[in-house]
């Protein structure tokens, strides 16, 4: 039995559907915080269980009977490392032979704010004594769509990665990673994940200009401004300093990475820069 947790969200439910593919929808679990939202995975014979993160109880009765679990990190940031332990104990008394975790690309050394929730998240997997995997997922194209929406309609894109280089991937691509290693024999304990390519900012937006049709720049900014702009278009705290300072990161390559071990994994190559645009462009 196979439980996916945060199995109602946007990585959780495309993993759901890649494993119904692969394995009987009645050995798949979707673990989520409200059922309702998954109702329509249990029409298709996936098991629908409560499970939150901050209720103990709930993770017990989620994760009887499961042989592996993906835990998808949660998204609160600065109380996941709670909700997390919560999730490895939990896998720790049900016994389960394998817990697979949504990390960030190279957590360990990553100059990334975002990455230090992370790293706590993977020392207490190791030290649980269990079988596991991190999944250290760089970043999301999706990540970029209203960047890529905004050099269209406006003709800029702004940031503060410099000529940082990007190795991109669809939520897609690493929710097939992630199917791949929760039905794989003998997964590894590691994996590096990220683009088959990469890009910078001014690549990314020259794209979009040329899909567009019209003329497009990028327009780098120091972090402390770029976080301004985010905040005052309205993103909530504390995501605009959390994507400024991964700008900056990935000036420093810490988004990054050219080993091709999601497209090894998967068996195919990830989106590239072009098919992002085009399916940004047509959200």
């Amino acid at each position: 039995m196979i439980v996916v947790t945060g199995a109602s969200g946007a990585l959780g439910q495309l993993v759901v559907e890649g494993l119904l593919e692969k394995v009987p929808a009645a050995q798949i679990v979707a673990a989520v915080r409200d059922p309702a939202k998954a109702a329509h995975l249990a029409a298709r014979g996936v098991q629908v269980r409560r499970a939150d993160y901050t209720d103990p109880a709930s993770l017990d009765s989620a994760f009887a009977g499961a042989d592996r679990v993906l835990l998808v990190s949660a998204n609160e940031v600065g109380k996941r490392v709670a909700q997390h332990r919560a999730v490895v104990d939990a896998a720790k008394r049900a016994g389960v032979k394998l817990l697979a975790y949504t990390s960030i690309l190279r957590a360990d050394s990553s100059p990334l704010r975002l990455a230090e929730e992370h790293v706590t998240t993977e020392a207490a997997i190791r030290d649980s004594g269990l079988a596991y995997s991190l999944l250290r997922n760089g970043w999301y194209f999706e990540n970029f769509n209203s960047r890529i929406a905004g050099a269209a309609q406006r003709g800029e894109m702004v940031g503060s990665a410099g000529e940082g280089r990007i190795s991109a991937a669809a939520r897609a691509d690493y929710a097939a990673a992630a199917v791949a290693v929760l039905t794989a024999e003998a997964p590894q304990q590691v994996y590096e994940l990220a683009g088959s390519t990469s890009f910078s900012l001014a690549e990314l937006t020259a794209e979009a200009a040329r899909q567009a049709g019209k003329p497009a720049v990028y327009r780098d900014l120091p972090q402390a401004d770029f976080a301004g702009v985010l905040a005052g278009a309205g993103v909530p705290a504390p995501w605009p300093e959390l994507l400024a300072d991964s700008d900056a990161g990935s000036a420093r390559g810490g988004l990054f990475d050219d080993g091709k071990a999601l497209e090894k994994l998967i068996g195919r190559p990830t989106r590239s820069v072009s098919q992002a645009v085009e399916a940004a462009l047509s959200a």
